[in-house]
Parts: C-alpha cells; sequence; structure tokens
C-alpha cells in the first residue's frame, strides 16, 4: 500500500513541476549574467592591481600568474559577453549601447595596454592608466544605465 501512496505522490509531484523550456533559458541567462559580471569586476580588480605594481615597479608585475590570469579572465568575459548578446539578441549593429560599450572596450584594451607595458616612458603610462580607469568607469556606466546616442 505504501508504494503506491509514493508512485501517487511521484506522478502528482511531476505534474505540479513547470514544463517550461523558457524557464531554464532565463536561468541560464542569469547564470551566464553573473558570470560576466563578476570577471568584469576580476578584470577591473586585476588591472588596478598591476597598475599599482607598474606605479610601484614591483616585480609582481612580471611574475606568471599576473601574466597568464588576466587572460583567462579576459576570454571568460568576452565568451560570457558574446553569449548574452546572442542569447539576447541585442546584436551591435541593432542595439546602439552595445556598439558603444564595445568601442570603449577597444579603448581600453589600446589604452590598457600602453598604461602596463607598452608606454615608453612612466608619464606615457601614468597618462594611459586614466585613461583606462576612465574607460572602464564608462564601460561600467553604460552597462548599468543602457546609455544610447
Amino acid at each position: 500500500m505504501s508504494r503506491s501512496v509514493a508512485v501517487e505522490m511521484t506522478r502528482g509531484e511531476r505534474q505540479q513541476q513547470p514544463n517550461c523550456v523558457a524557464c531554464s533559458a532565463v536561468s541560464l541567462y542569469y547564470f551566464i549574467k553573473i558570470i560576466h559580471v563578476s570577471c568584469a569586476v576580476l578584470t577591473f580588480s586585476g588591472f588596478t592591481l598591476r597598475a599599482y605594481w607598474m606605479l610601484v615597479e614591483s616585480d609582481y608585475l612580471q611574475h606568471k600568474i599576473s601574466r597568464v590570469l588576466p587572460h583567462l579572465i579576459d576570454t571568460v568575459l568576452l565568451l560570457s559577453g558574446i553569449t548574452l548578446v546572442i542569447m539576447s539578441r541585442q546584436y551591435p549593429t541593432l542595439v546602439n549601447w552595445v556598439t558603444i560599450k564595445i568601442g570603449l572596450l577597444l579603448l581600453y584594451i589600446v589604452l590598457g595596454s600602453f598604461a602596463i607595458k607598452r608606454g615608453r616612458t612612466r608619464q606615457i603610462r601614468i597618462v594611459c592608466l586614466a585613461g583606462a580607469l576612465l574607460t572602464i568607469a564608462a564601460i561600467f556606466a553604460v552597462a548599468n544605465l543602457k546609455i544610447s546616442y
């Protein structure tokens, strides 16, 4: 008798659970968004730390982890961003704020590269660092406010 009750409860539970593919897609979207935002924070934090090391001329800047880890984090950040764009169908040519964010990202890459290693003088590195930090702030603002032109 207890066996049939268990079967009935199992059937009842199955009937009560929503069978919704869209629900799992929404959950996946937010999971990827959490990964994307987390990687953005890690990228900003790591860049700030490496910039500090550059300013104090620390040997930590040349350590293998400080040269490899940013690339891994940025790769996950980029792949999660592309996935979010595809899932939301907010393509850069259709949604202005995504286009702005990509343009700012390219500017940040150039400025960040000159700030950390490609700038020939300390003055150039500091100016590029300030520009890169302002660009990161603009990227965060555009992402949060969905600013468009």
